[in-house]
């Protein structure tokens, strides 16, 4: 309704298409070379090669058509040769332009762990094909917000970019904005990746993935999804297995009803396969299953037969590309890179948030300030309290500093409190905001205590392990018992100064 509305007519377009003495001239001029260039040995030496008969040919058509002359009709001509070969030798003689055989696979490398500073990272070649991946993880504040027009989702958390600069093609070229082609590849590489991930909470954290093509010559979709797998494996995300993808081309034959009379199957196609092709069938996987596929024809429909044996083949050449990436790290990293952002849950009660907020968010402010940790509270009341941190040591402070104002008196803990009020029974000792316990007199030391004031007086700082809580709540305190466990640390740290000491000696002698 609204196209009829305010929609704009199609425009119509003349089709180019090479007359038939420009043709027949350009067939003169190449000859057999067309052949020995389209089979060079490597994509760059065809290029310049196939160029090169092409600029002869332009010349001798500019000189024999005059003003007739259209170097469009020049660039037809050489499609229309170059897909003959092309496509003649595969169907024929079985040969593609890089010597492979139909279901033969280029070489794969890979290799993780290659930029230092970042999360992840991977290198994954597939013969001239190369794609450089890196990994990030981000805090929950780094999703990415989604204002769709028809509702659904509000954010994700796991996004996939693909870059294609110009260079990956041995072209200089502008930087401009994200085209149609990248949005798509990397939303094929993005989905294909993400039914492996681990649930969000496993794993709280934002992914982003950034793919950068190095060098292109077929399938850099696919190579982004295995090297986005490399990289997230690199990070420590715990992926349930990696992710491989693979293409599948197909040069066929038809007769006059379009029926196909003869087709060959082609695995890991190139640029060129792909372009003079009938097909480009995207399949990517785990060991188990199919995560993501895509398929892109230029005939009319795929019989079922060949669909088929396209994904056996595909299937066959992912195994074989996935146990090049296992060898390369079979499982994900135990641990976080060093600079990758640590996350812990923690659980307090619901009713104690407004303490930890503080009034006008004073108190989280603080420990924020204080720890260099980033604190994050859910929205849903459930009491669920999520801290980033750089390091553990900063971690580790943070959790102590939620534990203080959110925390309750655990029975075999040891605490350093403060003491609140002195009976001649024992002493009451606050060991965190607002939550105090009783350390009796007997408590107070490993001898006989004549008087509470003999040990501790109002105000004092003293360590003190919680013994047990009764059934009315009250928390029992012990000082002896917490200076009986700290006592073999103590010692153990005299002990070691001392052989130090000793062994030093001699060295100094």
């Amino acid at each position: 309704e609204l196209a009829e509305l305010c929609g704009k007519q199609k425009k119509d377009f003349d089709l180019v298409k090479a007359p038939d003495n420009v043709l027949e001239l350009c067939r003169e001029i190449t000859g057999n070379r067309m052949e020995d260039a389209i089979f060079a040995d490597s994509k760059q030496e065809r290029q310049v090669a196939v160029d090169a008969i092409k600029e002869e040919a332009d010349k001798a058509c500019e000189e024999k058509f005059g003003d007739d002359y259209d170097s469009d009709h020049v660039k037809m001509a050489f499609e229309v040769i170059q897909e003959e070969i092309y496509r003649e030798n595969i169907l024929i003689k079985g040969k593609r332009a890089d010597g492979r055989g139909p279901d033969d696979l280029r070489e794969v490398t890979c290799e993780t762990g290659v930029l230092p500073r970042v999360h992840g990272s991977s290198i994954f070649s597939r013969g001239e094909t190369q794609s450089l991946v890196l990994s990030t993880l981000g805090t929950s504040r780094d999703v990415q917000d989604l204002d769709g027009l028809t509702g659904g989702p509000t954010s994700k958390s796991f996004i996939l970019h693909y870059n294609f600069p110009p260079f990956s093609v041995g072209e200089a070229g502008r930087f401009g904005f994200t085209g149609r082609r990248e949005i798509g590849h990397g939303a094929l590489a993005e989905r294909s990746v993400l039914p492996v991930l681990p649930p969000e909470d496993e794993f709280p954290y934002a992914i982003r993935v950034v793919s950068e093509i190095m060098s292109s010559n077929g399938s850099t979709s696919m190579a982004s999804v295995c090297g986005g797998s490399l990289a997230l494996m690199d990070a420590g995300v715990p992926l349930s297995g990696h992710v491989a993808g693979i293409s599948t081309g197909l040069v066929s034959q038809h007769d006059e009803n379009g029926n196909i009379t003869k087709h060959v199957v082609l695995t890991d196609i190139i640029g060129a396969e792909d372009h003079f092709g009938d097909m480009d069938f995207k399949v990517c996987g785990t060991r188990k299953g199919v995560t993501g596929f895509q398929l892109d024809l230029k005939i009319q429909g795929l019989p079922f037969d060949i669909a088929k044996e396209a994904v056996v083949q595909v299937t066959a050449a992912r195994m074989k590309i996935l146990d090049v990436m296992d060898a390369a790290l079979p499982s994900h990293r135990t641990e976080l890179r060093e600079h990758a952002p640590r996350i812990e849950t923690v659980k307090i009660d619901p009713e104690k948030i407004g303490a930890l907020i503080g009034p006008g968010g004073k108190n989280i402010r603080r420990i924020t300030e204080v720890t260099g940790a980033n604190i994050d509270i859910d929205e849903d009341n459930s009491g669920k309290v999520r801290i980033y941190a750089t390091n553990s040591e900063a971690m580790k402070r943070a959790l102590e500093e939620v534990d203080l104002v959110t925390g309750e008196i655990e029975v075999g803990k040891i605490y350093r409190g403060i003491v609140r009020g002195v009976k001649e029974f024992g002493a009451f000792v606050e060991c965190l905001p607002s939550k105090e316990g009783l350390c009796h007199i007997s408590e107070l030391a490993d001898f006989r205590v004549n008087k509470t004031e003999d040990i501790c007086k109002l105000g004092d700082e003293i360590i003190v392990k919680c013994i047990g809580i009764d059934d009315k709540g009250r928390v029992k305190l012990s000082r002896r018992a917490a200076m009986e466990e700290s006592k073999p640390a103590e010692d153990t740290e005299s002990s070691n100064e001392e052989s130090k000491e000793e062994t030093a000696e001699p060295a100094a002698s």
